[in-house]
């Protein structure tokens, strides 16, 4: 008779970790595809050429250069990073934040976000074994700064992560609130500025002004999804200490070599940025004009909007070949809500086509 006893995930895996759901991405094959935030516009012909010259250069025999100095270098380049500010890469921005949590996770300490905001800062505080503690946000979206305050007080948190703008609300906080919330913070403050291409503020010439302050970005929201490129600018003191906690290799020869290519070109993709901007307008204002429809002005590239029957209205809008993405029971604040991305003029016409003959049919 064995002794062995049966090991299932069940009694050898945290508790909390068995209670989470994976992060869902849907399928979105022959659809139109307006959920995730992406840039809908091609690169130039010329510019997919020079990055085919240099990815067939690329020697995918040897290991990237860890350091990705290059790539560091020209993102100091066009950022315009304050002077003694260094730059930290990650496999997108969730990499950045899960390193940010390893850092600081220590017996009993707190990730303090709003809500509702990104759901990767909950998740990853989680993953590591942080407590994690959520602040309401008003009924406008707008930072409820006096519960912010005591929330700080009281909880002393290791870790504060702001999204600047928002998501999935798409506005932008109160710049002298979160000064005050990172004055007022013993921990880490970060701004996360995923959107910062389609909005009209920055903390980044902030930095060094605070000795608490980081700021992190990501290049998937301009045009580099696929590339997986994401960074935390900030004193070097926190950074060094970071690197520790990366592990060799995260940013491929690949993505190294095509950032870098499209970077000497970020002209361009601010240029598409601008054209997304001037979408969004449009797509707020034919949004507007839909009976029962409440949308939300937005500093990023998608627009949240509430409507009555929210699911069924989502449902009605795949039928009809578009995807958007569903917010409805995420979070109360975002009962009844969905978010749309800003694509393309004809993508955007498709969708509101599409919605408007849903809320018809369901009338």
């Amino acid at each position: 008779m064995s002794l062995h006893k049966t090991v299932t995930p069940e009694n050898l895996i945290r508790q909390e970790l068995l209670a989470l759901h994976a992060y869902h991405v849907p399928t979105s094959d022959g659809m139109v595809k307006l959920d995730a935030m992406e840039n809908p516009y091609p690169l130039p012909a010329a510019l997919r050429e020079q990055i085919a010259q240099a990815v067939a250069g690329a020697e995918i025999n040897r290991y990237p250069d860890a350091a990705a100095r290059q790539l560091k270098a020209d993102i100091r380049k066009v950022v315009a990073l304050p002077s003694g500010m260094e730059v930290l890469l990650g496999n997108g921005s969730d990499e950045i934040i899960q390193l940010l949590a390893l850092a600081v996770a220590k017996p009993d300490a707190v990730l303090l976000s709003v809500e509702p905001s990104f759901v990767m800062y909950k998740m990853i505080a989680t993953f590591v074994g942080m407590r994690y503690v959520g602040v309401p946000l008003t009924r406008d979206f707008s930072l409820d700064l006096p519960a912010m305050l005591d929330t700080i007080t009281r909880e002393r948190p290791a870790l504060v992560f702001l999204a600047y703008p928002n998501n999935p609300t798409g506005n932008l906080f109160d710049a002298a609130a979160i000064k005050q919330i990172i004055a007022a913070t013993p921990g880490l403050v970060v701004v996360d500025e995923a959107y910062y291409a389609f909005a009209k503020d920055s903390f980044i010439p902030q930095l060094g002004q605070y000795d608490n302050l980081l700021v992190m970005r990501t290049f998937s929201k301009l045009g580099m999804a696929g590339l997986r490129l994401g960074f935390l600018a900030g004193p070097t003191a926190w950074l060094e200490q970071l690197e520790k906690l990366r592990l060799p290799y995260n940013v491929g020869v690949l993505p190294q070599v095509v950032a870098a290519s499209l970077l000497t070109h970020h002209d361009v993709l601010l240029a598409q940025a601008e054209k997304i901007k001037l979408e969004r307008s449009r797509l707020l204002a034919a949004l507007g004009g839909i009976a029962g429809v409440c949308a939300y002005s937005s500093e990023a590239n998608f627009i949240l909007f509430r409507v009555a029957q929210a699911t069924q209205v989502f449902e009605g809008l795949k039928q009809r070949g578009v995807l958007i993405k569903n917010l409805n029971g995420g979070h109360p604040a975002l009962t009844d809500c969905l978010r749309v991305t800003v694509g393309t003029p004809e993508e955007n016409g498709r969708f509101i086509a599409a919605l408007q003959d849903t809320i018809n049919q369901l009338a």
